[in-house]
């Protein structure tokens, strides 16, 4: 069977359905195929007998108003204001995350915290030169002893790379103008009403959430897609058919049966690696190779029901100790009351970083529950006669790595995909970029205006300073918009190693 469209996306993630979404308002057909059963993503929200729990946690902020504009169409009332809580849990105390000195004195005692001020002054006398590290470029602005309470056990657990190995510039990139000094004054001191292009990301205290999770937002979108078009579940891509100069055609598999999608123009959210792996015929070996050696860091969630109305007051908390393997605890009753069906339980998330084969991805799903159950009881939230439930949901290629090897290998894709005009990469997987949700959904708003017949270089998107300046004269608002979004992106850290990760 064969069917036609004007064009083909790739992947009911947000990048996708905005596609999708702009394709639609500018009357253009298109069909999604999505290989999974549910919209969203990475950004999808899961629900388990009326339980909702996202796939970590998903803060609706951005300085893009093109973004802001497209989110608020879709949901309007739907979004709720809410306050940012969070803390970080180390040694049976919590410390509230932006720091709050007193709060920080009484965690670590008058000892400890004389120390951490030492440790800072030392620091400041004679700092880390040259800066080559992620543990040189922190403890320079924080001190070594408050880099091992508050950063290192966490970074290694999220990317599994040892502090020692992270590259300085991701963190000059991801903490960006944070201090102790900064963390102290905003903490003692803060302005009435900031503007929100000032503010330094990690210290927002406020968000936006859709009231049934950021699922609720792509559900919504795949809803008003298929108005006019089709968002096809289950439609996992097999092939990708292309020449010299265009592709011509996708094989999907849907219903255990195979099917020919053909369009004019193809727009891909998966997984580079995936789709170079895809292409028929097999694209040369020098370029598989390259694909092959993208690299990714896993995600599960474990999530847990519990017959208490209350276990914490924050939306999530980070786990410093070293002894159990969470990262960090999610509670999506205190994102949105409308996350539980029954206001007298609460469901945690407990979140685990991996790598697809490690001996976490690979454990069953009970090992899992009973693990998660395990360190909750441990950290003290909970006893055994509280747990009612739990279900787990692993992410493949959550966190795209950049490791010393990515550029040259994307480079290379890149070079290869030039030719094909009718071919654009978005997302974050599209792209193998670790971004937020708002970049994705720019870069899938540019590459709609270029089927409408505007020539924007995705690659550049939130990356070249210089190409934004470019476009100053062209167009000061897009030139704008690129800025504003660049104070919004997280960053994800290199390794200082030579070898593959």
């Amino acid at each position: 069977m064969v069917q036609e469209t004007k064009v083909v996306i790739i992947g009911a993630g947000p990048a996708g359905l905005t596609a999708a979404y702009e394709l639609d308002k500018a009357n253009i057909s298109s069909v999604v195929l999505e290989k999974d059963n549910i919209v969203g993503g990475i950004s999808r929200t899961v629900n388990y007998k009326g339980y909702r729990f996202d796939i970590g946690g998903h803060r609706f902020f951005t300085k893009v108003k093109v973004v802001e504009k497209l989110w608020h169409e879709v949901l309007g009332n739907d979004f709720l204001h809410r306050p940012r809580i969070s803390r970080i849990y180390y040694k049976n105390h919590f410390f509230h995350y932006p720091l709050r000195p007193l709060n920080a004195l009484f965690g670590l005692g008058i000892w400890n915290s004389l120390l951490v001020l030492l440790s800072y002054l030392k620091i400041k006398i004679s700092p880390k030169k040259p800066e080559n590290t992620f543990e040189d470029w922190v403890s320079n602005r924080f001190g070594k002893r408050l880099f091992d309470i508050f950063f290192k056990t966490y970074t290694e657990k999220v990317w599994g790379i040892p502090c020692q190995e992270i590259t300085a510039e991701w963190a000059a990139q991801r903490i960006k103008k944070l201090s102790l000094l900064s963390a102290i004054t905003n903490a003692f001191y803060k302005k009435s009403a900031p503007k929100k292009q000032n503010t330094i990301t990690t210290l927002i205290d406020a968000f936006e959430y859709p009231k049934l999770g950021p699922g609720m937002m792509w559900e919504r979108v795949s809803e008003l897609v298929e108005k006019k078009n089709q968002v096809c579940l289950g439609a996992e891509v097999t092939k990708v058919f292309w020449t010299n100069t265009e592709v011509k055609a996708v094989e999907i598999k849907i219903n255990g049966q195979k099917k020919l999608t053909k369009g004019s123009h193809f727009i891909s959210s998966m997984p580079i690696r995936e789709l170079i792996q895809k292409f028929e015929p097999a694209a040369p070996k020098k370029i598989v190779d390259a694909a092959e050696a993208l690299s990714y860091r896993d995600f599960i969630t474990v999530a847990i029901i519990i017959n208490k109305p209350d276990i914490f007051p924050d939306n999530w908390i980070y786990i410093h100790d070293s002894q159990v393997k969470v990262g960090r605890i999610q509670n999506f009753k205190n994102w949105s009351p409308h996350m539980v069906p029954d206001q007298n339980k609460t469901c945690l998330g407990l979140e685990y970083f991996c790598f697809e084969g490690d001996g976490l991805w690979t454990s069953t799903n009970e090992e899992l529950i009973e693990l998660a159950k395990k360190e909750l009881i441990s950290l003290g939230f909970i006893q055994s006669s509280d747990i009612e439930d739990g279900k787990v949901v692993r992410v493949p290629k959550a966190y795209p790595i950049y490791d010393s090897t990515y550029k040259k290998s994307l480079e290379i894709i890149r070079q290869f995909l030039h030719p094909l005009k009718n071919l654009q990469l978005i997302g974050r997987n599209g792209m193998h970029k670790y971004n937020n949700q708002d970049h994705s959904m720019l870069t899938a708003m540019m590459a709609v205006q270029n089927i409408l017949g505007e020539n924007y270089d995705l690659w550049q998107v939130n990356v070249e300073q210089e190409y934004h300046e470019e476009m100053l004269a062209k167009d000061k608002a897009k030139n704008k918009t690129f800025s504003l979004l660049n104070m919004t992106q997280p960053k994800v850290p290199q390794t200082s190693l030579s070898s593959k990760i």
